[in-house]
């Protein structure tokens, strides 16, 4: 994810009159999509800490339902959950342990969806600007910190196993551009990188042979940099079976606006999949909750681009944290409202 310090600087540049005109926009249908869609998804991590904290959900009639069943009236069918090792209890940047990360999964597993899951192997955000070990494992050597991922990661599958949860996707790290558990597996040392990425692969295949293992960067519209990426990947022997991508326009230098770098989205997704004959998957996107018809407009986009990629091999979208609105996270590209109830943008996901 974009740094948690990014999204402190966005809420301080989105402007009341944005928020005013969101009453008033206009709905504009998009084209149908051509096809079932695989995965509609949310990252929905904040999720128990909402609900603990007493924020409301409603439907459209005021009625206060379980979110999940909110999620799934909107066209969600999967949910992608991150774990950290030992977080603190912070409510926006803590909990995400590996029992709650469980106990959330088993819920959605109740109501039929699927699950991803996220390690970012640290105790609280792992993203391109950071990539921090949990504290646990600081001082470890190479070879102990290659048993470190292995053995948490064979530990939460497992866990989810026992309470009979498969989970249908597994992703080694998180937006892992720069490389991950720093300083030893930063991209200046991609063997020791891809060392790491491959020990979480097989701990996840030994315990779940059907998950399949995403590998996850951010600028999915940048082929330059994820032909870079993924040819050191390849060429120093990693173990997956998806490539992940983020994709967020307003974070996007330049082009905050999708209509700008859709087409470099889409035209990238057909060269990964045809360069390493991997299945792709955006695992996060996410636009302003104060442009509701914008980030509607740019789901539909994003979901076309997927769905156009041959063979099936374009296995859908996942919107990060839709349900965190911003009266509660501070987090301004949600698709929810301050009156809990789900904005327009949600219901991209309903397009046939």
């Amino acid at each position: 994810m974009p740094y948690v310090l990014k999204r402190a600087l966005f809420q301080l540049f989105v402007c009341v009159s944005c928020l005013a005109c969101t009453k008033s926009f206009k709905v504009v249908p998009p084209a149908p999509l051509p096809s079932p869609f695989v995965v509609k998804g949310a990252d929905i991590g904040w999720l128990p800490q909402m609900e603990g904290s007493g924020f409301k959900f409603y439907n459209d009639l005021g009625v206060e339902p379980d979110c999940f069943q909110l999620l799934k009236a909107n066209g969600i069918n999967t949910v992608r959950l991150r774990t950290w090792v030992n977080p603190s209890n912070d409510k926006i940047n803590g909990h995400c342990s590996k029992q709650e990360t469980v106990d959330l999964a088993v819920r959605a597993n109740r109501y039929g969806m699927k699950v991803m899951i996220d390690f970012h192997y640290s105790d609280s955000w792992a993203d391109p600007g950071q990539q921090r070990k949990p504290a646990a494992w600081v001082g470890h050597d190479f070879s102990t910190l290659l048993k470190d991922v292995y053995d948490y990661t064979a530990e939460v599958i497992l866990l989810l196993k026992t309470n009979g949860v498969t989970p249908d996707w597994v992703q080694i790290g998180n937006e892992i551009s720069s490389g991950m558990l720093f300083p030893d597996g930063s991209i200046n040392n991609w063997s020791q990188l891809i060392q790491l990425t491959n020990k979480g692969y097989e701990a996840v295949k030994v315990i779940s042979p059907k998950t399949k293992v995403v590998l996850h960067i951010d600028q999915g519209n940048n082929n330059t940099r994820c032909r870079w990426w993924f040819d050191n990947a390849q060429t120093n022997g990693a173990k997956y079976d998806v490539i992940g991508l983020s994709y967020y326009p307003y974070w996007l230098a330049g082009s905050p606006d999708y209509t700008l770098s859709i087409e470099d989205f889409g035209n990238n997704l057909l060269d990964l999949v045809s360069r390493y004959s991997k299945e792709v998957m955006v695992v996060e996107v996410g636009g302003e909750s104060a442009k509701p018809q914008n980030t509607y407009d740019m789901l539909v986009a994003v979901q076309k681009k997927v769905l156009a990629v041959p063979q099936n091999k374009g296995l859908g979208v996942i919107y990060w944290e839709p349900e965190g609105a911003r009266s509660w996270s501070g987090y301004a590209l949600s698709a929810w409202g301050d009156d809990g109830k789900s904005t327009l943008a949600l219901k991209a996901f309903l397009v046939k």
